[in-house]
């Protein structure tokens, strides 16, 4: 799915939103992290701080598990519902641990930024000491966004160039998949077909496919990294 997909349409800003009310975001990338919840401690306590510290009332919390940061918000179900629950009034202000955790991509975070100024909430993140409400606040966070895709990126190429090289010492990459060919057949044939990585994820769930690790939950992370290594021998999908 090539390109940028917008959030979604920015909604009415006639509403009325406590200044002290914040929504809380995270989201770990991988399977394991999701299982064993490593990392979402560590981003609720950031942003349970950084509330404390402004006099802020976290609301609600939205949590992506097994999620990329690739991955476009309106295809992340917990960014997704934060972000209706931010545009509806529900509170003043989105709130991350991280700026990695809202995306991986520059234009991801800046069409998030884009999409809150234009609907009169604010996007925080824990690390980074910025007020997006202002064009030198905006700027500051383009820079730091196209900088940290610009080192994902520069990891990516360098990993690529050492699997290239194992390849040509002959040493086989990757381990073989556990499902099934028919699995891992339904999963290119409805991706294929124009479906997203959710939408497969969640037909493979409902139908009670196990996960190549045993999971009753596909997340679209995983369908995706079974899409994209269909055999082998294929390069990992790049790390989020």
């Amino acid at each position: 799915m090539g390109g940028v997909t917008a959030p979604r349409k920015p909604r009415r800003r006639n509403v009325t939103r406590d200044e002290t009310a914040a929504i809380g975001y995270l989201r770990v990338s991988t399977e394991e992290q999701a299982v064993s919840g490593l990392g979402l401690e560590a981003q609720r306590t950031a942003i349970e701080s950084r509330a404390a510290a402004e006099g802020w009332t976290v609301v609600a919390w939205f949590t992506d598990e097994g999620v990329s940061g690739t991955v476009a918000p309106v295809e992340r179900p917990g960014l997704s519902a934060a972000l209706d629950a931010v545009s509806d009034g529900q509170a003043s202000r989105l709130v991350a641990s991280h700026l990695s955790r809202i995306g991986r991509t520059a234009a991801r975070v800046l069409d998030l930024d884009t999409l809150a100024a234009a609907e009169g909430w604010g996007l925080v993140m824990c690390d980074l000491q910025i007020d997006t409400g202002t064009a030198a606040g905006r700027f500051m966070l383009g820079n730091m966004a196209s900088a940290a895709e610009y080192e994902r990126n520069l990891v990516s190429e360098r990993t690529k160039a050492a699997l290239v090289v194992k390849r040509a010492q002959g040493v086989r990459l990757g381990r073989p998949s556990s499902l099934s060919r028919e699995v891992v057949a339904r999963i290119v044939s409805e991706r294929d077909a124009g479906k997203t990585w959710q939408a497969v994820a969640d037909g493979l769930t409902a139908d009670d496919v196990p996960t190549a690790r045993g999971g009753v939950r596909w997340q679209p992370a995983t369908v995706r990294n079974v899409y994209v290594g269909q055999d082998a021998t294929a390069l990992p999908y790049p790390p989020d």
